[in-house]
């Protein structure tokens, strides 16, 4: 065992230093840490299943509570509570390790006799042999914690102990505190009412475990506590969502209490009501121009996956507003980039273009490649926001780039296509819903340059769906009146007649148009009385087309 030097200490004062501590059954010094208590602990607990033998006749003394409630608004757990009782009532229990009582300001029941009752743990606060009150900690499983403290240490720092030892006299010695949650927190709480330096004692330990401290505290009423616990949850990172919510929790609730929690909470949150307007601009901007090939992938995604989330989360206010000006702003660029993907065509086409030297062509097919991109990806937040109608619209009216198209080199034209692609993908599966004059508009501009692109798309595109887009475009066509629909496939029929698998193919589709003109004609001058209607009632009301 170590040796231990003791200080003599002046009558009536009370030295306190960085919390030592004594765990007094087996005699030996040590500081509070978690390890010791739980190894403390764990050799106490087999212990406690002697059984006690036979109690010693009662010795009834008064008793005087009070109780001790707090209003909060999350409801936490109900504080624990105390019986006191005076220096005469100690002696009676006839040992240094008082019996154990149920609860405040009920009838004691039986006694057990100290040489039978099952060892507890006893941890001495300060100098030894200057302590003037005992401290009863009971926890789950009957464990119990003795504590030798200091009355002016806990009066002065605890409003709890205050208002416990409040209705005692000057020889009042013990008391009792009943149904400790977590009894190991609670002698770390005490035994922080002795550091100096309590900032300096909560930096060692986890975030989880200072917000069991901050609860104790709370419960304790111990402030200087709660102040240094929420300065270290100001400073210290917070490690996943769910730390997240606990720190975030925690802290609304000690605000509503009266405690300056600003601090943590601006981690959060803003005074503003909304992100500025010009952010989401700024970071669509900063991602649009990135030449970084990398980067500027793995940002696309992550913003793809935020605003996805920001827009499925039906926890978070809607603001009409706000998603006005999100779609405005991936509309407003939108219209950038196609403005310079056909400044870049435009310049492609020119007969001299084709002339130049590789050196000199290479950054104008590199930006056709790159407006293209940022355009799939603009159409791709859209169709999640469910707003990409007016991109249909504005894809449809691009002519003249469907005109420019012809005179550039598939290999440089083909990520224009697959945007043409993404949008029949899109329709065919209902993302957007543009009218019958918009749809019958993008397959009259953009099939035709589509099905020239088919061959480079299906084997040198990776990320190109050959059987997806082809329902997509089939699904497209199908939706416009039954004379456009003919027009439309005939005029596939004689470009896949010749190309075979270097273009589109729409038999499903070509099916459909067949059985809907020859097969099964309705007519809008159909009256009633054509449509036969069995004669007997059937069992099922629904009647599929077959």
């Amino acid at each position: 065992m170590a040796e231990v030097k003791l200080t003599k200490v002046e009558p009536g004062h009370t030295k306190i230093r960085n919390v030592p501590i004594a765990v007094t059954p087996e005699g030996f010094w040590c500081c509070p840490s978690p390890v010791g208590f739980q190894k403390a602990t764990k050799h106490q607990n087999p212990l406690n299943k002697t059984k006690p033998s036979s109690p010693p006749p009662k010795t009834t003394i008064p008793k005087k509570q009070s109780s001790h409630n707090n209003e909060r608004r999350s409801q936490p757990p109900n504080p624990p509570r105390a019986a006191v009782a005076s220096d005469d009532h100690q002696r009676s229990c006839g040992a240094d390790v008082p019996a154990v009582s149920g609860s405040a300001g009920s009838d004691r029941g039986p006694r057990t006799k100290v040489e039978n009752a099952p060892r507890k743990v006893a941890i001495e606060f300060g100098d030894p042999g200057t302590s003037d009150l005992k401290v009863i900690l009971l926890g789950k499983q009957s464990f119990c914690v003795k504590l030798t403290a200091h009355r002016n240490v806990l009066v002065e720092n605890s409003s709890f102990f205050a208002e416990k030892l409040s209705y005692g006299d000057s020889n009042l010695s013990y008391l009792e505190v009943n149904d400790c949650e977590d009894i190991e927190i609670y002698v770390e709480t005490v035994g922080l009412m002795y550091c100096k330096e309590m900032k300096q004692r909560l930096i060692k330990q986890s975030l989880t475990r200072v917000l069991r401290i901050l609860k104790a505290a709370e419960l304790l009423g111990f402030s200087s506590c709660i102040q240094s616990c929420l300065e270290y949850l100001e400073a210290v990172p917070w490690v996943g969502e769910e730390e997240e919510e606990k720190v975030v929790s925690t802290v609304l609730r000690l605000q509503n209490e009266g405690f300056e929690v600003s601090p943590i909470l601006k981690r959060v949150s803003s005074h503003a009501s909304a992100p500025p307007k010009d952010t989401l601009p700024r970071i669509v901007e900063l991602v649009l121009k990135s030449n970084e090939e990398r980067g500027r992938r793995e940002m696309k995604s992550v913003v793809l996956k935020l605003l996805r989330e920001n827009n499925n989360n039906s926890n978070l206010p809607s603001y009409a507003a706000a998603t006005d000006v999100c779609n405005e702003t991936l509309y407003t660029s939108c219209a950038s980039c196609l403005n310079s993907l056909l400044s870049l065509f435009n310049q492609a086409s020119e007969p001299e273009f084709t002339d130049k030297p590789m050196e000199n062509k290479e950054p104008v097919l590199k930006q056709i490649a790159f407006e293209s991109d940022n355009l799939s990806w603009l159409l791709d937040i859209l169709a999640d926001r469910q707003a990409a109608d007016r991109f249909a619209v504005m894809w449809a009216g691009q002519v003249e780039l469907a005109a420019l198209h012809a005179s550039l080199t598939v290999s440089t034209r083909y990520h224009v296509s697959c945007i043409t692609g993404r949008l029949f993908v899109g329709i065919g599966k209902g993302e957007l819903l543009p009218s019958k004059d918009t749809r019958q508009s993008l397959l009259e501009t953009w099939l035709q340059p589509l099905i020239n692109d088919y061959s480079w798309l299906t084997h040198g595109c990776r990320s190109f769906d050959r059987k997806v887009v082809e329902e997509g475009i089939g699904r497209t066509i199908l939706t416009l009146p039954l004379e456009n629909q003919q027009s439309i496939l005939l005029a596939w029929l004689g470009s896949f007649l010749k190309a075979g698998d270097n273009c589109p193919n729409l038999q499903r589709a070509f099916e459909v148009w067949w059985r809907r003109a020859f097969i099964r004609p309705y007519s809008e001058t159909q009256g009633s009385d054509d449509i036969r209607l069995p004669q007997q009632p059937v069992d099922c009301a629904v009647i599929s087309e077959q």
